[in-house]
């Protein structure tokens, strides 16, 4: 049984700052048939459940601890028995959204996680968040970019705990450097791969965002 990426469309509300948007959220699942890895339990426990549906859940991987990104992850952990899995420097993120609750684990930069025979490596790509982090998959010629990396350009800096100069050192540094055909799965909207971003690093910088 080969590992697979699958993929989910939820959709909810983000919140930080006294404002609220409509958002639609991409929850990746990477396994096999037996065993399985959710990256962004967003909005949906149920939905995303029933696509795990009776395999094991390994682990719950918050990309970063903005609330579209996490609020299902409690309510996910409590079905299913997996650890939430969360960078620290994103605990005051978290903390918004569920005061009560501490995620299971840390994750760090360098980390490994290992699902149905696959390797994902954990990058922490501060930016959009301090506690950012994606994960990169060779195995399956893939990188989960939550909301660092996005088809045409960073993920957002101007919020609160969010830093331009930062988030374009973490693509240039921890991103750019993967290989060209390495498809980029996004936190929201479509993937693309690093060859198609790459060329317009410069162009980001110039315009600020």
């Amino acid at each position: 049984m080969a590992a697979r990426v699958e993929h989910l469309v939820t959709s909810g509300t983000f919140s930080l700052d006294g404002g609220t948007w409509e958002v639609d959220n991409n929850v990746w699942i990477v396994g096999d048939d037996a065993e399985c890895l959710v990256i962004d339990a967003a909005h949906d426990a149920d939905a995303i459940a029933a696509a795990v549906g009776d395999r094991r859940l390994v682990a719950i991987v918050s990309t970063h601890g903005h609330d579209d990104h996490v609020d299902a992850a409690p309510a996910l952990s409590a079905r299913t028995g997996a650890p939430v899995l969360l960078h620290p420097d994103d605990l005051m993120l978290w903390k918004q959204k569920h005061p009560d609750i501490e995620p299971t684990a840390e994750l760090a930069d360098g980390q490994t996680l290992s699902v149905a025979g696959v390797d994902l490596t954990v990058l922490h790509t501060p930016g959009h968040s301090p506690g950012a982090v994606c994960l990169h998959a060779p195995a399956l010629g893939t990188v989960f970019s939550g909301d660092t990396l996005f088809q045409g350009g960073p993920g957002a800096t101007g919020r609160s705990f969010s830093d331009f100069p930062t988030i374009i050192e973490s693509i240039r540094e921890r991103l750019l450097t993967l290989p060209p055909d390495t498809v980029v799965r996004t936190g929201h909207g479509d993937s693309t791969t690093i060859g198609d971003e790459a060329p317009h690093l410069d162009e980001w910088i110039a315009r600020g965002h």
